[in-house]
């Protein structure tokens, strides 16, 4: 049940790295109550989560220290929408290649994600995304994606649906975007594009869980 009301969920923000003040920005624009999440209890008062970028081991390490790691398996696995961007992408995969020996995820996804798969920090590019199974009109135009030590998509389950490609260039047909039920991930930063179209997209499905 939603904490407001149907037309203005809260949201949070995975706090402990990444581009925290962008997305609330975003989610904000996409008439949802935007919260900062570090605490177990903050998590449990949410109605869906966004887990930024940033280093996924990192991630990992905080997410101990801060005692969250399990908190977070048990809200996903009950079903709270979460979106992951880049890094977030990788903390929901059932599976990780060139991650480090023993890397654990939060899971939910069943994909197989490559890390650092465009390259290194000196490889971020843009590059234009096509959508696919957004909601009617949507899909019309490329999203103009931002790429920072991205992943890629290698494989994905019959359970989880690819919603966004890339759309020309050396990269071209890379899965760089998918939703699994109340699930949703994407290799790019949604949050720095200037473009709604994902962060409305993961607003309606929180609305609709």
């Amino acid at each position: 049940m939603l904490s407001k009301s149907t037309s203005q969920p809260t949201i949070g923000v995975l706090a402990l790295q990444g581009d925290v003040r962008e997305h609330h920005r975003m989610l904000g624009h996409c008439g949802a109550v935007p919260v900062t999440v570090r605490r177990p209890e903050e998590l449990l008062a949410v109605d869906g989560l966004v887990i930024p970028g940033g280093e996924s081991t990192t991630m990992v390490k905080l997410a101990t220290a801060f005692d969250l790691l399990e908190p977070l398996r048990k809200r996903v696995a009950d079903g709270m929408p979460t979106f992951g961007t880049c890094a977030g992408m990788i903390m929901l995969a059932d599976r990780i290649r060139d991650g480090i020996e023993g890397q654990e995820t939060i899971g939910g996804i069943d994909m197989t994600v490559r890390r650092n798969a465009f390259g290194r920090q000196v490889d971020s590019f843009e590059a234009d995304v096509s959508l696919e199974g957004f909601h009617p009109g949507e899909s019309s135009h490329p999203f103009h994606a931002v790429f920072i030590r991205a992943p890629w998509v290698e494989e994905v389950g019959p359970s989880c649906r690819v919603i966004a490609r890339v759309a020309s260039g050396e990269a071209a047909g890379r899965i760089v975007a998918v939703r699994q039920d109340h699930l949703l991930a994407t290799a790019f930063h949604p949050e720095l594009a200037g473009d709604v179209r994902v962060h409305d997209y993961f607003v309606e499905l929180v609305k609709e869980a």
